[in-house]
């Protein structure tokens, strides 16, 4: 089974609690400025996960919805209006967002660079004549450099082991979780993301049919470099 659809679910969350509805609220004030002035009629939150950042778009006044893969993480919040679905193939029509937003590195999932392709024009065919779209991807450059191969701490009763690699064949950094509870048997799990440079993102996006307006490198605005925090890509739609 693919390595995003058994990773998404509550041990997940556990150990990325520290990204919370606060963050969230963060991100999407810097959105509402970078992609403004202009209302958008609807937001997609691509990837949504357990839907903070829907959250915090629909508490701003914004018509947001959004879609994610992971059932497990779209029962935590019924109130909040999401949709299953995979970004490949997505169950919306043509031009139906004037805004599609991707967060904490939700892009470059898939094995081959085809299907990662697919999710950018999935973006195009969503997004409405001078629709604006904002990618949040990790920065490449600062994780090679500041990669860290092995890691244990201990919480609620559990140790945690993390080991990381860079496969430079496939240009895909990859993060092996192990989760030993006190009383139950270890759980394991990997995330697999595909590494792109700056320069990859922005010629695929163009291929696809998407211009970059703005890159940034954290959600405080400051411009993107290479030991920035992330790489915020900001756009729209051609035509």
């Amino acid at each position: 089974m693919a390595w995003y659809k058994e990773w998404f679910g509550q041990d997940y969350l556990d150990l990325y609690a520290h990204r919370d509805a606060e963050e969230a609220e963060a991100n999407v004030a810097f959105v509402a400025e970078a992609l403004g002035p202009d209302r958008p009629r609807a937001v997609l939150d691509l990837a949504c996960g357990s839907g903070r950042h829907t959250e915090a778009l629909r508490r701003r006044g914004f018509r947001a919805l959004g879609v994610d893969l992971s059932l497990t993480l779209l029962a935590l919040r019924p109130d909040l209006p999401r949709v299953c679905g995979d970004m490949r193939c997505l169950p919306f029509a043509d031009r139906s967002f004037d805004w599609v937003l991707n967060f904490f590195t939700s892009f470059g999932y898939f094995e081959s660079e085809r299907e990662n392709f697919r999710v950018l024009e999935e973006l195009n065919r969503l997004l409405g004549p001078g629709g604006r779209f904002l990618i949040d991807f990790l920065n490449r450059e600062r994780v090679l450099a500041e990669l860290e191969p092995r890691e244990t701490a201990a919480e609620s009763g559990r140790r945690i082991e993390i080991r990381r690699w860079f496969d430079p064949a496939s240009s895909r950094i990859n993060k092996r979780i192990v989760l030993r509870p006190a009383d139950e048997p270890p759980r394991t799990y990997l995330e697999s993301v595909r590494a792109y440079t700056k320069d990859e993102v922005v010629v695929g996006l163009s291929w696809a049919g998407l211009e970059v307006t703005a890159l940034y490198g954290d959600f405080d605005g400051g411009p993107y470099r290479r030991d920035s925090p992330r790489l915020i890509i900001v756009g729209r739609r051609n035509g």
